[in-house]
């Protein structure tokens, strides 16, 4: 610690902010696809980038602005509305050209004096993240100064132990994409399978089975499947509704699987994680592997309502909030029942039955109204047979990244403020 120094904020990184002038983009003029990607704030979600929703200018009005053009190794931080979401433009960011709106600021590390890396981690610290909260004014639409984040100060330490910190945190953050890539290929596998036996229809055996007219939209179907409500083959459990009292982000009865638990598109995420302290009736409590449906939505372009998601391995009891729903049948195998809602035919046509304007509802009885195709129970066994490892699998990959999350979130302000020295680390 001896040789780690107090240094301001704009000693270690150079702020640029976007253009303000006249030639700032009307909203007329952005564009879906185009020469230069225009960031906004709902780019930049919490630690990443999200590119899937984003507006482009032409070359011609990106020529006209004169401030806020991304270099690769340039950090991104939100400065308006919600403050203090950061995004790294690295080498697997894909887009050329890149500008920032004026809800964010650029961050370009002063390479002489800190490693790119190490910048990460700071923003990610509770320390940084506790400093901006004080330096933040306004309460409807917080706001936070370039001005007033420069004289923020940290103690750093010589730029060769900065790339040794960051070398131990990012090991962490490399197993965990290994992980989060195996989990994308395991479920891209089962919902191949999905497609070609229950789309396709070209299950084992197919060639010897007679294809008979359903009466839907299905058209010709296996002859002894049936094409049925989803409410016939299957059952809805409600979430708990709950006070502020309640809930709480690190400690309760039991973990509550809420609307942070989704993935844009589907899908669990451990880091929405809340839990509940009041009373629940059984029938709302939660297993590995039970299905969860979101039926709240709050972005713009229903990203996550009417997506499935699959609980994983959780300590403690589990239940559900207000905005999920549990779906499970005594007829369909979990494996079916959930590559069938993360089919791009339930998931469309659900979520286009929800309604609101802020904020997206869906009733739960919408979903029991889809019509689906259901194969004979044979199909369905072997099915689940071959899916049923695979979705073990993805348990256990969930959980290492669960794990390996916490002890690099744990690691993050014990190594970037000096209160756990390297050789401590590796002697544990």
């Amino acid at each position: 610690m001896s040789t780690w120094t107090p240094q301001k904020f704009n000693q270690l990184v150079s702020f640029i902010d976007g253009d303000r002038g006249t030639n700032y983009p009307k909203q007329s003029e952005f564009l879906n696809a185009g020469y230069c990607l225009f960031l906004s704030t709902r780019n930049v979600p919490d630690n990443h980038f999200n590119f899937e929703e984003c507006q482009f200018i032409t070359e011609e009005k990106d020529s006209k602005l004169r401030k806020g053009k991304l270099q690769k190794g340039d950090y991104v931080l939100t400065t308006r509305g919600t403050v203090g979401n950061f995004a790294h433009y690295d080498n697997q960011v894909v887009y050329d050209n890149i500008r920032i709106n004026s809800g964010m600021v650029i961050l370009r590390t002063k390479d002489d004096v800190v490693d790119n890396n190490f910048v990460q981690y700071l923003l990610q610290s509770p320390t940084f993240k506790a400093k901006i909260k004080g330096r933040s004014t306004g309460s409807a639409q917080p706001q936070l100064p370039i001005r007033d984040m420069e004289s923020i100060e940290f103690l750093i330490p010589p730029k060769t132990i900065q790339a040794e910190i960051s070398s131990v945190l990012k090991s962490y953050d490399d197993l965990i994409e290994n992980n989060e890539k195996r989990i994308k290929i395991l479920e891209e596998m089962a919902q191949r399978l999905y497609t070609e036996w229950f789309v396709k229809f070209k299950f084992p055996g197919h060639e010897k089975v007679k294809m008979v007219e359903s009466g839907t939209d299905y058209g010709m179907i296996p002859e002894g499947w049936k094409t049925t409500r989803l409410e016939k083959v299957s059952k809805i459990v409600r979430g708990c509704s709950y006070s502020t009292e309640e809930i709480d982000d690190t400690a309760g009865k039991y973990y509550l699987v809420n609307l942070k638990s989704f993935n844009r598109g589907g899908g669990f995420r451990f880091d929405g994680q809340k839990y509940y302290s009041g009373s629940i009736n059984n029938n709302k409590l939660l297993k590995t592997r039970d299905i969860v449906v979101a039926v709240t939505d709050m972005t713009t372009d229903r990203a996550v309502i009417a997506g499935p998601a699959r609980v994983p391995e959780i300590e403690g009891k589990i239940t559900l909030s207000a905005d999920v729903v549990k779906i499970d049948s005594d007829i369909l195998p979990n494996t079916y029942l959930y590559q069938l809602l993360s089919s791009y035919r339930f998931t469309e046509t659900t979520k286009q039955k929800a309604n609101g304007a802020n904020v997206l509802h869906l009733k739960p009885s919408a979903i029991l109204e889809f019509v689906t195709v259901t194969p004979d129970a044979q199909t369905l066994n072997s099915f689940d047979v071959l899916c049923v490892p695979v979705a073990r699998e993805i348990d256990k990959l969930l959980k290492q990244n669960d794990n390996l999350s916490k002890t690099r979130d744990l690691l993050i302000p014990q190594l970037v403020t000096g209160k756990r020295e390297l050789k401590n680390y590796y002697e544990n």
